[in-house]
């Protein structure tokens, strides 16, 4: 094979459906690949398999394997994906459902484990608070190691058609397809590098063809309401064109790659990946036609030999109430409301950790520049962590309280409560993390 084909299905959790349909049906991808954790993500899924051991995964694995596997199977294009979250064994049982439903058998599904590494992060210490993660007693939720390439490759290796794994370092979930076709060694630092660079570039899905990018009258981005996701076509060196299917919106441009090349990398020198530490300083792009970008350049050194842990604790309640101001003297009104409300919740001797209360419009990301009396509107936010939920709850009921008790011309306030999960983080030696796969075909059932 001289030239694979990566798309990007998704970039986060929530992200959009359609794309990935499109990029199934319509690019020709040797590989898709559905990046869907974050930092809390993982804990959150933690804790709900705590209340449900047959849940943990991604909740919209199913609706995604539903829309995408058909085109997937039909056109030979193989699945990668970190949805198993917290629950990579059940995630796989729930596309062997939904494969068998769609009538697609013979589909061999694999689920990537090792990444819980909660029974052994009790020596370890974390970098926020400075104390063993054992200090956290039961207040620990979670714990899962940055797993990089090995699971996944010997599950492609196996001949999996979807490969599920939990917490893996976001580009990994690519290079793995790299490695696999390609036959590169696991001490090929330079094209390890660059295959990272690939995966970072497509990690965030539509970042990179113009979403986060768009910003109007400075960086416009045509018909962004029909945004396409990005594919890589990557050549046995790890050099790649980055470009997006024709008829969907967005852009793919020098700069759109450079932003994203940017993004949350902290020293682009020494990019620590699981598997090789990558060098993007010598990278280069360089637009080779419309929505066509070359990259090349990024090369790698010896990895560190650590990964990275993220650890999830509970950390209290948090408690939110909103209301808003609008008219003559609103941005007084709001300030009254947050004094009135601080007031209030000292008077109950709330249990409160720390606190916030702002104007969204005014204060509440950086202060106004505008004249006061130019504000037509503004929407109070009062949040606090608390010590217990009965406390979080007094949160929202003062602020909802304020529609009759002033001051005046309050509406459409809202309420939440929720525990709060926390993350910290350490470094664990990566010959403590060992990974395996289960392979999970579908076979078609005899009444």
């Amino acid at each position: 094979m001289s030239i694979l084909r990566i798309g990007a299905g998704a970039g986060f959790q929530g992200d959009r459906i359609a794309p990935a349909v499109d990029l199934a049906e319509r690019g020709k991808l040797d590989y898709l690949i559905f990046e869907c954790l974050g930092e809390r993500t993982i804990a959150l899924a933690q804790q709900a398999r705590s209340a449900d051991p047959s849940t943990g995964y991604d909740p919209l694995l199913e609706r995604r394997m539903r829309a995408v596997l058909p085109a997937c199977v039909r056109n030979g294009t193989r699945i990668v994906t970190n949805m198993g979250a917290a629950n990579p064994l059940a995630a796989a049982d729930c596309t062997r459902a939904v494969a068998r439903d769609l009538g697609l058998t013979g589909l061999k599904v694999a689920a990537v484990t090792g990444d819980d590494v909660l029974d052994r992060i009790g020596k370890f210490t974390l970098d926020e608070t400075g104390e063993p993660a054992a200090a956290l007693a039961d207040r620990l939720v979670s714990a899962n190691a940055y797993i990089g390439i090995e699971g996944l490759v010997a599950a492609l290796d196996a001949g999996a058609d979807v490969v599920i794994c939990g917490r893996a370092s976001d580009p990994s979930l690519f290079l793995a397809p790299l490695v696999h076709e390609f036959d590169w060694a696991r001490d090929d630092w330079h094209r390890l590098g660059r295959g990272i660079l690939v995966g970072h570039l497509l990690e965030c899905a539509a970042q990179i063809t113009g979403g986060y990018f768009a910003d109007p009258g400075v960086k416009d981005v045509p018909d962004l309401a029909n945004i396409g996701h990005p594919l890589a076509e990557v050549d046995s060196d790890g050099n790649a064109v980055i470009t997006k299917l024709e008829g969907t919106g967005g852009c793919v441009t020098r700069a759109t790659c450079i932003e994203q090349m940017l993004y949350e990398i902290h020293d682009p020198v020494r990019y620590l990946q699981p598997d090789v530490v990558a060098d993007f300083s010598n990278v280069n792009f360089e637009e080779i036609g419309p929505d066509r970008v070359a990259v090349s350049g990024a090369t790698g050194a010896k990895a560190t030999g650590f990964l990275k842990v993220s650890v999830g604790y509970r950390d209290g309640w948090f408690g939110e109430g909103q209301i808003s101001y609008a008219g003559a003297n609103c941005v007084a009104r709001g300030t009254l409301a947050i004094s009135l409300v601080r007031e209030r919740l000292s008077q109950r001797a709330v249990g409160i950790i720390e606190e916030r209360g702002e104007l969204i419009g005014v204060n509440s990301v950086w202060p106004s520049a505008n004249p006061i009396d130019q504000i037509a509107e503004v929407r109070m936010r009062y949040a606090a962590r608390c010590c217990d939920e009965e406390s979080a709850q007094a949160i929202g009921e003062e602020v909802e309280a304020l529609y009759l008790s002033g001051p005046a011309g309050g509406g459409g306030a809202t309420k939440s409560t929720r525990e709060v999960v926390a993350i910290a983080s350490t470094l664990m030696p990566a010959a403590e993390v060992a990974t395996t796969f289960e392979m999970k075909e579908v076979k078609h059932e005899v009444a």
